[in-house]
């Protein structure tokens, strides 16, 4: 079971290094990331993008380009156009966002003739680590269903409950977070929350619990949960955090990350690769763990969604 970011990166280092497929690579950032994972034993890199530039970033940096395949590209849709094909031919088992926009390199992966659709939703799983909670933490969606609704928070939850199955989780705990623990007819979120903590059958098969709605202090402190006399199985000890839209999860997120020293690691799932994406702001460390966590999962999910989809079909 791989329960820390610390436990994901040397997983990644000791299995079989995979390769990422970078979209618009001709970028320093972007390229010191992809480089430390290299030299930390984790991936192999096919730069997509402006190759001569390229090859010019990694000689500034010391580094040999010799390290790494590269793939000419002209623009953004270009550039996303052909890493999701690399991905798609078997050439890659990860993508990973350079410098362009998110919506370019989506539009990519979804399209039907790329090959990485799955007919399932994507969603982003932010996974951190704070000094005042004693585990690790799935942050889902704090990135690209904006505002989602019943349909789509199924999903995402099980995109998040299949990431931590992968890394070896028995048990689950998820709490639907919202502004309070009653359940509001006026406040859509609170609905939703109590209708997932009521599909047992859903979650069965990744031994998950699913409370909610309760506020966020509820999930994550069995000490506010004596206080408010609130009791549910999982309360208190949430391995995810399911939130009602993206401004919340973004801002529990950001403010984790500034006050409180996190360490942290994030994902796009619902593809048939793991999509790395990395922000400018990010530390040096959450990129290194971004790209770690992109080649455990690509190397552990394909079983585990094989295994789902069969599931479906009653195989």
């Amino acid at each position: 079971m791989l329960c820390t970011i610390d436990e994901i990166v040397h997983a990644a280092q000791s299995s079989m290094r995979g390769t990422i497929a970078v979209a618009a690579a001709h970028d320093a950032v972007v390229l010191e990331a992809v480089v430390n994972a290299y030299k930390e034993g984790i991936v192999e890199a096919i730069l997509v993008g402006h190759t001569e530039e390229i090859r010019s970033i990694l000689m500034e940096m010391g580094e040999s380009p010799e390290h790494y395949q590269m793939v000419e590209a002209g623009d953004d849709k270009d550039c996303a156009a052909k890493a999701v094909a690399l991905c798609s031919e078997g050439k890659a088992q990860a993508l990973m966002k350079g410098i362009i926009g998110t919506a370019d390199l989506m539009r990519a992966v979804f399209k039907r003739e790329a090959g990485l659709r799955t007919g399932r939703l994507t969603s982003h799983c932010m996974f951190f680590e704070t000094p005042n909670y004693p585990k690790m933490l799935l942050l889902t969606d704090a990135g690209v269903n904006t505002f989602p609704d019943i349909d789509k928070k199924v999903d995402i939850l099980d995109n998040a409950a299949m990431a931590l199955h992968a890394l070896g989780y028995k048990k689950i705990y998820a709490s639907c977070v919202c502004g309070a623990e009653n359940v509001d007819p006026k406040i859509q979120s609170t609905v939703d929350a109590d209708l997932l903590s009521k599909m047992t059958d859903r979650w069965s098969k990744y031994n998950m619990t699913v409370i909610g709605p309760l506020g966020t202090d509820l999930a994550l402190s069995k000490e506010a949960c004596q206080h408010k006399h609130y009791q549910a199985e999982g309360a208190g000890e949430a391995d995810i955090l399911l939130v009602p839209n993206y401004e919340m999860g973004n801002g529990i997120y950001k403010a984790a990350s500034i006050l409180a020293g996190v360490k942290s690691a994030g994902i796009i799932l619902g593809a048939r690769v793991p999509i790395v994406l990395t922000s400018r702001s990010d530390s040096a460390e959450t990129k290194l763990a971004s790209i770690a966590l992109g080649s455990v999962l690509s190397q552990r999910m394909t079983w585990e969604t094989q295994r789902d989809e069969q599931s479906k079909d009653g195989k």
